[in-house]
């Protein structure tokens, strides 16, 4: 297990509300206590007791804008027999960490944009449906009561970034399989494997399929060398952080269900855990085995976004 060279350090995702003062009482009784907001607006919010940024139309314009998270239909691929299509967008936070992101999300996605912006340490600012006050809020609060833990992220290989399309959605493909990668500008001898697009063993050609590309990777890293591996959902990311003797695995549900059971194995000398859950709290890992220089265990619900702390 490989801890990345850069610490993931989470960030507090930011909403951008444009609705006037007389939406306090809503925002107060949802646990949402800081706002980005016009800047004509800053000084009304901030006498009101909120915590608050400027942010104009335009700035919030110019930030990278992501797709809504989620699962979504691919007219034409889809069918019953296929994976599920995941919209995710952490592979663009590890690509440029230092970017500025904006979201803007119907009804119903809030708590899950959230969790992927706060997850992936992202500068982001999001518009919310006003009918997501609640979710959003709950979800904020969640993520504010976790201790920080400021772990390298965990990569199990490489991936050479040309900046190229073709190798961005390389990234996305191996990021919604669970593959750790770290993006590097040069193989690195610290990896048994180092993808680089364009080479001998990983042509263009063979890139124009990401999907089946993902699976090569898969294959040649082999499933005993991984860190994380995901039983029994297509739609849940992890995102594994370590300091080689304690580990926060932060797991995002992109389905839009509630996933019960959801087994999970992570490698390393880790003895113990627990989980807290968006919704749940503080929750036991159940029927956990400890064999073979790795930890498996379950978790008993989880809805969006849940935290397992390893040690």
């Amino acid at each position: 297990m490989l801890p990345a060279v850069l610490a993931l350090v989470a960030a507090a995702p930011c909403i951008y509300w444009t609705q006037g003062i007389e939406s306090r009482a809503t925002l107060e009784a949802a646990g949402i206590t800081r706002l980005c907001v016009p800047a004509d607006q800053v000084e009304t919010w901030r006498k009101a007791g909120f915590t608050v940024t400027a942010v104009s139309d335009s700035e919030f314009a110019g930030r990278e804008a992501l797709p809504t998270p989620g699962v979504s239909a691919r007219p034409g691929v889809a069918s019953p027999t296929r994976a599920p299509w995941i919209v995710a967008s952490g592979w663009h936070a590890m690509r440029a960490p230092a970017a500025k992101y904006s979201y803007t999300v119907p009804a119903g996605k809030a708590a899950l944009a959230l969790a992927e912006a706060f997850v992936y340490g992202m500068d982001a600012v999001l518009k919310i449906d006003a009918t997501d006050v609640a979710p959003a809020g709950a979800m904020s609060t969640f993520t504010a009561s976790l201790p920080p833990l400021d772990f390298p992220a965990v990569a199990d290989f490489g991936v050479v970034d040309d900046g190229s399309a073709i190798t961005g959605e390389v990234m996305n493909l191996l990021a919604r399989r669970n593959l750790l990668f770290e993006i590097e500008k040069a193989p690195s001898p610290r990896f048994p494997l180092n993808v680089v697009i364009g080479s001998a063993g990983y042509s263009r050609e063979d890139a124009a399929d990401p999907s089946g590309f993902a699976q090569k990777v898969r294959s040649q890293l082999t499933d005993d060398r991984r860190s994380l591996r995901i039983y029994g959902s297509e739609v849940v990311i992890g995102r594994l952080t370590s300091d080689g003797t304690r580990a926060r695995l932060h797991l995002i549900n992109y389905g839009g269900r509630d996933i019960e059971g959801l087994r999970v194995r992570v490698r390393g000398s880790y003895q113990s855990g627990e989980a807290s859950i968006a919704g749940v709290g503080k929750a036991a890992l159940q029927d956990q085995v400890v064999a073979d220089g790795a930890i498996e265990f379950s978790l008993p619900k989880m809805g969006a976004y849940a935290v397992v702390d390893l040690k």
